[in-house]
């Protein structure tokens, strides 16, 4: 699938400093996950957040379930190593103070055992943010991810 750099799109009702917080939340979540900075990532998350997880068939319900969830992924060193996600390709819509967001998620690896490399993941995302009305700060209130192309293994298009 083709990459962009281009800004993000706001639609109509968006305001370019609403877009750049909205779209700040997102990339600084995963700027957090790349690092292992796990309060970082749930600081950007309403604690009752609802997520479409591509490793759970439920939805999760908040926190708790989130936790469950981290708690069931393989340990570091099983399975192919993340150089880290990248989100891209933003289009943001602002309803007062509700956002939705689309967007891209490409998740790359090094390169295997073996040396050969390794198909990036490439997820689609949509995210619902609200704004804190105490402290106006946009929080991920839903997010869905869904997985278009299985990342982390031997990239045979090569």
């Amino acid at each position: 699938m083709p990459q962009s750099a281009r800004p993000a799109l706001a639609r109509p009702g968006a305001a370019p400093g609403d877009v750049a917080a909205v779209w700040s939340v997102v990339t600084g979540m995963y700027e957090a996950y790349a690092t292992g900075d796990r309060a970082q990532v749930d600081a950007r998350l309403d604690p009752e957040a609802t997520i479409w997880d591509p490793s759970a068939e439920p939805l999760l319900l908040g926190k708790p379930d989130l936790d469950r969830v981290r708690s069931e992924r393989p340990a570091d060193g099983d399975g192919p190593v993340s150089s880290g996600p990248r989100p891209y390709d933003p289009v943001v819509d602002v309803f007062g103070d509700t956002a939705v967001l689309r967007y891209w998620l490409r998740a790359a690896f090094a390169p295997g055992p073996d040396g050969a490399p390794l198909r990036p993941e490439l997820i689609r995302n949509t995210a619902v943010l609200r704004k804190d009305p105490a402290g106006g700060r946009w929080l991920i209130v839903h997010l869905h991810e869904d997985v278009r192309q299985a990342g982390g293994v031997p990239d045979t298009a090569r």
